[in-house]
């Protein structure tokens, strides 16, 4: 009988020949790769043919057998990016306990799940990769709740009441400096920080954020609200403020309801026990964490050495109107963030172009608005009932057309021909001369496809939208169109979800929240900013580099089903061949858990550099594989006749022959004896 000693070193060596290799067990590949990295950040080059000896047989050592298939494929399936979310509460009326209680609501919810996908031509809106939380949660110090507290006093002693609003509005500036201080004093900027302020205000009026300096008036909706999403890293909520409502006016999904009924009005209503009032804030934070810290992405998008932007705007009258429609804006808004590191890698270029199209001359521009021009009919209430028809633009239909005749619109518009490593985003801007309202499937003033973003605006200045805030209509002003093409870009090239879609696997359907579409986001009909927060900014580099680790982790899972189809990697490969694989999955195996691991703490840079080397061992796999089925010889073996079966014929035809006997002779053998009378 072996002894527990003998069991244990036979486990203890099981589990160190099928570990994935890491930096501990190569020593050296880290710093190699780093110095690579730092002589080609675009990984233009294949970094293994400079890899030293030591360092390739320390790759090349495996376990003799046969690679063990299935558990690579659930390995490479398992692959998980962790996502450090910190959680302060700030105020005085959080107790000792609240973070241990807090901790337990959210780990009970929050589980590991993969990536989503809003828009897909397959039938899975997952991504392959997976994301789980690495939470922390803290009382803050007495000395931040102290500032805001005081802040958050002074702004409300110097404002006055409005008619128009039951809510006192003060800027959001107020508070926003101090808790950008503080986040800049936890000296991280590889984290998410949420701040849940409960200040603990004794003042019996009601207040609310605005983010802009207009006031609401007759022609004007200024739409207040609780939260504010910064340019770095962190998220505040104020649940004293409130309670605000937003959303769809009469119907309609992701309403912020007024009352007690959601998360951000905890505070408001019947008073709470402090376990009710964290569960509120674990459903708050739950939605935050899948809305804002990892969105679904909008599109998958690739990545290309060169983003162009073509601003082609069809003007209908000689003197060009750009009220509401500052070409410069839009472009400061991307081209300050790329030229801050924000939106591009390395060296991967942006450019605007800009065109101007006539529509009295464009004979493909008039038929493509007249063949999109529907209408509808809605009911409205003045003496009586009264039936109104109006018209809008049907955009997929719009869409079809400029598909159709890109060829054409290229040469009417003079556009340039597509260079190879570019990608290129014709941004259409229909600016018609109708004096009625005419908005995209009725609702908005820009849509965004995959490979071009469509906006349309008349004469008519502004309409009242079907939203309203904090009790009043939204109104949308028709003219100004820089905030929706911001959004707009953001989704088609960049893949950027709005902060109001989000992909739920249990409905299997896209649900529409509005909580997070107020303050500092381009989307959404409630918010006026068109700054790009740290939402858009992370989520638009994460989505090159999510694309690109789905399609390493699916083409790997490809071959290694090939090399598992041809009898596993000793049977197909040649004895060079195979030692090269081994080694270059090893390689590419370690490179994805880097670009993982950068992921996790916002180095993008580091992340597509690993991720763009992987596809030099990627190539190089799929090449071995190849090549090695190609090789593969059919043959066929020629086997001498087995002798004839003289004893079991014999036997059957001796059967065969009693059996036709006693058929014959039935009558005599089986007659019954009748009785005689």
């Amino acid at each position: 009988m072996p002894t527990s000693t003998t069991i244990l070193l036979l486990i203890l060596l099981l589990t160190t020949t099928t570990r994935p290799i890491s930096s501990a067990t190569i020593p050296g590949l880290d710093s190699f790769l780093t110095h690579q990295s730092q002589l080609d950040p675009k990984s233009n080059n294949d970094p293994f043919p400079s890899l030293p000896s030591s360092l390739r047989k320390s790759l090349a050592s495996s376990s003799p057998g046969l690679l063990p298939i299935p558990s690579l494929i659930s390995n490479l399936l398992s692959l998980s990016l962790p996502i450090p979310l910190h959680i302060r509460l700030v105020g005085p009326n959080f107790s000792s306990s609240s973070s241990s209680l807090l901790t337990s609501f959210l780990q009970s919810s929050l589980t590991s799940s993969n990536f989503h996908l809003i828009s897909s031509s397959l039938s899975s809106h997952s991504l392959s990769i997976r994301h789980s939380l690495q939470l922390d949660i803290s009382l803050s110090s007495s000395s931040l709740s102290s500032s805001l507290t005081a802040a958050v006093s002074s702004a409300l002693s110097s404002s006055t009441s409005s008619l128009r609003s039951p809510l006192l509005s003060i800027p959001y500036s107020t508070i926003d400096p101090i808790i950008s201080r503080h986040f800049d004093s936890e000296k991280t900027d590889n984290s998410v920080y949420i701040y849940i302020l409960h200040l603990g205000h004794t003042s019996k009026q009601t207040y609310a954020y605005s983010y802009t300096h207009s006031d609401s008036s007759a022609g004007y909706t200024n739409c207040l609200g609780t939260l504010w999403t910064g340019k770095k890293r962190y998220l505040w909520i104020d649940l004293g403020a409130g309670p605000v409502d937003y959303g769809p006016a009469l119907s309609g999904d992701g309403v912020l309801p007024r009352g007690e009924f959601h998360p951000l009005a905890a505070l408001h209503g019947r008073p709470k026990s402090e376990k009710a009032l964290l569960s509120e804030l674990a459903s708050l934070i739950y939605s935050a964490y899948h809305v804002l810290v990892v969105p679904p992405l909008r599109i998958p998008v690739h990545f290309e050495n060169t983003l162009t932007v073509q601003l082609i705007h069809v003007h209908a009258s000689e003197s060009m109107d750009l009220s509401g429609l500052d070409w410069n804006e839009i472009e400061k808004t991307f081209l300050n963030e790329a030229n801050d590191g924000e939106l591009l890698f390395g060296n991967q270029g942006l450019e605007f172009k800009r065109y101007s199209v006539r529509y009295e001359e464009c004979s493909i521009c008039s038929f493509a608005v007249s063949r999109s021009i529907n209408s509808y009919t809605s009911r409205f209430l003045f003496d009586n009932y009264t039936l109104i028809v109006s018209e809008y633009l049907d955009s997929k239909r719009l869409h079809q057309i400029l598909s159709d005749s890109a060829e054409e619109f290229r040469r009417v518009a003079g556009l340039p021909e597509e260079e190879f490593g570019s990608r290129v985003l014709p941004v259409y801007v229909f600016d018609l001369d109708y004096n009625n309202i005419l908005l995209l499937d009725r609702y908005h003033q820009s849509v965004a496809f995959k490979d071009m973003v469509i906006s349309v605006r008349t004469k008519t200045a502004q309409t009242v939208s079907d939203y309203s805030c904090n009790g009043r209509h939204v109104f949308t002003h028709t003219r100004e169109l820089e905030r929706p093409l911001v959004g707009s870009i953001l989704q088609s090239m960049w893949g950027v979800s709005p902060t109001h879609l989000l992909w739920s696997p249990t409905h299997n359907s896209t649900l529409v929240d509005y909580t997070w579409s107020v303050g500092q986001t381009p989307f959404g009909p409630f918010s006026e900013i068109s700054s790009l927060s740290f939402v858009q900014k992370d989520a638009a580099r994460r989505n090159f580099l999510l694309t690109s680790l789905n399609y390493s982790i699916t083409s790997a899972i490809d071959v290694l089903e090939s090399v598992d189809a041809h009898g596993g990697d000793r049977n197909l490969l040649k004895q060079k061949q195979h030692v090269e694989f081994i080694q270059r999955w090893h390689l590419f195996r370690y490179k994805l858990d880097k670009a993982v691991s950068a992921l996790s703490h916002f180095d993008f840079e580091m992340a597509f550099y690993y991720l763009r080397s992987s596809d030099h061992d990627l190539y190089a796999i799929h090449n071995l594989v190849y090549t090695a089925s190609q090789e593969i010889e059919a043959s066929l073996v020629c086997f001498k006749d087995p002798p004839f079966p003289w004893a079991s014929v014999s036997f059957s035809a001796v059967g065969f022959l009693a059996l036709s006997y006693v058929y014959a002779k039935r009558d005599k053998l089986f007659s019954n004896k009748r009785k005689q009378f």
